[in-house]
């Protein structure tokens, strides 16, 4: 198992995340258990913030709130001087109970309620990003009726074809975000949202997917988003602020995983981006990204108790731990994987090689379909690594079963960011009919 960020082994072999030992947190707040690494979050954002700067153009550094949120989370990107992204009414409510600068909140969505957007135009959210036509309509009306304006930018589809899992790629042109830079009425479109009274067009956004570990789908996309910004301006006579290229950029979750050298990239990046503007005799958008993945996804870690130890009949072996797909879905859904260890027991050989599955009623519920790990036993500490982004986030009460605290560890010291759940939040919406 690779080790990030704080996480180190004490003498007694025993795994230690943000100086606290695992076995404390385990006993001490149960599990399953959402352990969070805040020095290492911090250090990500502070990358970014250092490295995805230029001399000759503005930049941004917006965090794509759907990955990890809680208000906790909220108040720690503003303290490290990111924006923020959110893509729900939800997450937008959790951004404005933690106070975060409104104007630095950007509302994505494909299916914007009227609710939703009545609730970003009132706050004054700092760009609202339209994904079609159809929601475009709904915005007019609503900043109509409040006699407020909207800063939008336009969602794209370039097209692009990124390598990575269909279901996490999102500009193939079946893809149901954005409208496409190819369709014979975008100019139109664009140059109508330009000239509506109520709405400021800054710009465009476009996003190819995520978990992407290629230098050329990035360089491709800004490419091809500069010519498209040219062409906006000779065919709509409109000029483009902003370009904001989401995020994708792949982290390690094992050692079939290479990400990029963010630092060099960011610098060749923003480089190809002046001198193509340039050469088309553009002013250079301000270029904003929007990473949430690389941002917390190895900084999380999930601690599960063994429960039991099987051995089928045709030789399989599997533990069994309290957690299940409900607070990690990401190897269920996209067969991904994680590298797992016995917390407790970091420096013993590594025997053979077990499944580990969990608590659902579902022969699907694996968490690993083979890793390494010493013989276990009754009781043993689970760590599951890089478990940062969207497992907390996806988590689901399948099965009715409760959702995990979240921690946050540092420097020794362990906060509770997101209470356990318990049987009597299970039930409080439950509506009980008598006869």
């Amino acid at each position: 198992m690779k080790l990030f960020g704080t996480m180190e082994i004490n003498n007694k072999g025993q795994l230690e995340i943000g100086g606290c030992n695992c076995l404390t947190l385990a006993r001490n707040y149960g599990t399953p258990l959402y352990v969070v690494d805040e020095a290492e979050v911090r250090n990500q954002c502070k990358l970014y913030k250092s490295f995805f700067r230029s001399d000759s153009l503005r930049t941004e550094v917006i965090y794509a709130s759907k990955a990890f949120l809680n208000i906790a989370m909220c108040k720690l990107v503003e303290e490290e001087g990111l924006s923020l992204d959110v893509v729900s009414g939800g997450e937008l409510y959790t951004a404005l109970k933690a106070k975060f600068p409104k104007n630095r909140i950007y509302f994505h969505g494909n299916n914007k309620s009227e609710a939703e957007l009545v609730i970003a135009v009132k706050s004054g959210v700092g760009r609202i990003v339209l994904d079609n036509k159809s929601e475009f309509r709904l915005l007019q009306q609503v900043t109509k009726r409040l006699g407020k304006k909207a800063n939008v930018l336009l969602r794209v589809n370039p097209g692009i074809v990124a390598h990575t899992h269909e279901y996490i790629s999102t500009t193939r042109h079946s893809s149901k975000f954005g409208e496409s830079i190819f369709a014979e009425d975008i100019y139109s479109f664009i140059k109508e949202i330009y000239e509506s009274p109520d709405i400021c067009f800054k710009g465009l956004h476009s996003h190819i997917g995520s978990q992407i570990f290629e230098e050329g789908s990035f360089l491709e996309l800004a490419s091809v988003m500069l010519d498209f910004i040219q062409a906006i301006r000779r065919k709509a006579l409109v000029k483009t602020l902003e370009l904001n290229l989401g995020g994708g950029f792949g982290v390690y979750y094992s050692d079939t995983d290479t990400p990029l050298d963010l630092p060099n990239f960011f610098e060749r990046l923003l480089d190809e981006i002046y001198v193509k503007s340039k050469s088309l005799s553009l002013e250079p958008p301000k270029i904003l990204i929007e990473p949430g993945r690389s941002i917390v996804a190895n900084a999380g870690t999930t601690l599960y108790t063994v429960g039991g130890i099987k051995k089928t009949y045709d030789g399989k072996q599997f533990i069994f731990v309290d957690g299940s797909m409900a607070d990690n879905i990401r190897p269920a859904l996209y067969d991904s994987k994680h590298e797992l260890s016995l917390a407790n027991r970091m420096n013993d050989k590594c025997k053979e090689e077990f499944a580990v599955t969990g608590k659902c009623c579902e022969s699907g519920d694996i968490l690993s379909k083979g890793f390494k790990l010493p013989t276990p036993n009754i009781g043993d500490l689970v760590a599951v690594s890089s478990t940062g982004a969207y497992n907390y986030s996806m988590a689901s009460n399948y099965n009715r079963l409760t959702k995990p605290a979240v921690i946050f560890a540092k420097e020794g010291e362990a906060k509770v960011v997101v209470k356990r759940e318990t049987y009597e939040d299970l039930v409080k919406n439950d509506v009980h009919l008598v006869d």
